[in-house]
């Protein structure tokens, strides 16, 4: 696997000077370290920074604080800020998630980001990103986290075509396979890719011939099981029930209760405080996740390691390589943590708005750290084939990524829990080895209900 990182270098190398980059970062409903608390984006959010340099390139950085997905405000934010830190020359202010960077530049212009609030709604998620747009003025933005927050922010793209919108981890298929705003661009994959290799380790390695899925009512989830499905079902697997749950349901024993008993197990599609309760549901009917579960990608997060031993044995798919010990992942996670020790840079949360940030700063540097031609900005932003700590990547035609994929497991190290990798995929792209195409039904509570072709190329490696 090729994943050693690209450097910034020559005339054009990003630079550490004294000129200010401000992170605006002003809490969300009281919010400072990505906590549950329910957001409140109207006046209480980031305004323009007061102090941003004439001329600064504006960036705003995207994610939720408030929802059941309030804990990954750390994980994303503090991503962004290290690419800051790490390619822009920038230094931060404190550990905490709003906590201000600053210092970062492009060759000689500096750089100010502001920080917008969501609560995984597409409504909230597109006042903040139009906030930031037409009131704040960034001419970059980098977000949003959530699957349908995704989908609605890329039809506002379409809005407003001399800004760039670079993804941060929204996942649903859509986004890209059929709106394709042409100044979208997703560096980190769609749920379905995040999922290659884990209907065949399902199938031939834990010999499952009958899977039930458990997860949220949204399209990221979605996304994720029409990955799995396919790949399963190719090759004779049978998904015999799906059960979606409202995203804020907070009690998950009886969804669990009322999953079918004649399966191999179950494929949870969850995120956040919600894969915390539903594994613990699985455990109070018997069940060990370590044993009864396969993990979506974000379901393979560290925040669900406080659930404990009962994880040991977990294997899911993740778009990070967790438990990687190539030079490139270690450097990253080594150099994160000495920045920020108490946010794990292994969530895929940390990874891809970490990625998102860097490839805004190589087409930067292309462009001469100028953003007077956004078309340029955005051609140079769509020929970009960045090695990110996580692996090498490059765009298709519609600017989504195709990207390497991996198979991991939870394992007990020494009575701590920890990651192991279990399988590399290369090459994942958003068709799916030929399986998805802008045709394609949107995945959907029961789409697809098969594989409508043959196993993609990794299924029969």
């Amino acid at each position: 696997m090729r994943n050693s990182r690209s450097r910034l270098s020559g005339a054009g190398r990003l630079a550490a000077v004294t000129t200010v980059a401000v992170l605006g970062l002003v809490a969300c409903g009281g919010s400072s370290g990505g906590g549950n608390d329910a957001a409140d984006t109207g006046s209480e959010t980031a305004a323009a920074p007061a102090d941003a340099p004439e001329g600064a390139i504006k960036i705003g950085v995207l994610t939720t604080c408030g929802g059941p997905f309030a804990t990954f405000e750390a994980q994303s934010l503090s991503g962004a800020k290290y690419a800051l830190i790490k390619e822009a020359g920038g230094k931060a202010d404190g550990t905490d998630p709003q906590d201000q960077v600053t210092g970062a530049t492009v060759g000689d212009t500096p750089v100010a980001v502001s920080y917008g609030c969501s609560d995984a709604t597409p409504d909230k998620a597109v006042a903040e990103a139009r906030r930031l747009v037409e009131q704040v003025g960034v001419q970059i933005l980098l977000g949003p986290l959530s699957g349908d927050e995704g989908v609605a922010v890329a039809e506002y793209a379409k809005s407003q075509p001399d800004v760039t919108f670079v993804n941060g981890t929204s996942g649903a298929q859509s986004t890209t396979l059929q709106v394709k705003a042409p100044n979208f661009f997703r560096f980190g994959g769609d749920g379905a890719q995040w999922l290659a290799g884990l209907g065949t380790y399902a199938y031939k390695e834990k010999g499952w011939r009958k899977v039930a899925i458990l997860g949220e009512d949204y399209s990221f989830p979605y996304t994720q099981a029409a990955g799995f499905v396919s790949e399963f079902t190719s090759l004779g697997g049978e998904v015999t029930a799906r059960s979606w749950v409202p995203l804020t349901q907070t009690d998950w024993s009886s969804p669990v209760a009322q999953l079918p008993r004649d399966v191999d197990g179950v494929l949870l599609l969850t995120g956040g405080t919600n894969t915390i309760a539903a594994e613990k549901a699985f455990i109070q009917i018997g069940k060990k996740p370590g044993d009864f579960l396969l993990g979506g990608a974000v379901v393979m997060d560290p925040t669900s390691f406080t659930v404990g031993d009962q994880l040991d044995g977990l294997v899911g798919a993740s778009p990070v390589p967790v438990g990687s010990d190539e030079a490139a992942w270690q450097e990253y996670l080594d150099g994160f943590a000495g920045e920020f020790p108490d946010v794990d840079a292994q969530s895929l949360f940390t990874a891809l708005y970490y990625d998102g940030m860097q490839a805004i700063l190589e087409a930067l540097e292309q462009t001469g750290g100028t953003l007077d031609d956004p078309a340029a900005f955005q051609q140079a932003l769509g020929a970009l084939a960045p090695t990110f700590p996580r692996g090498a990547v490059t765009l298709d035609e519609n600017r989504n990524s195709v990207q390497p994929n991996y198979v991991v497991q939870i394992v007990s190290d020494g009575g701590e829990l920890t990651f192991k990798l279990i399988s590399t995929i290369d090459d994942v792209d958003q068709t799916f080895g030929g399986l998805f195409g802008p045709d394609s039904p949107d995945p959907s509570r029961d789409e697809p209900e098969k594989a409508t072709g043959n196993p993609p190329p990794w299924a029969n490696d």
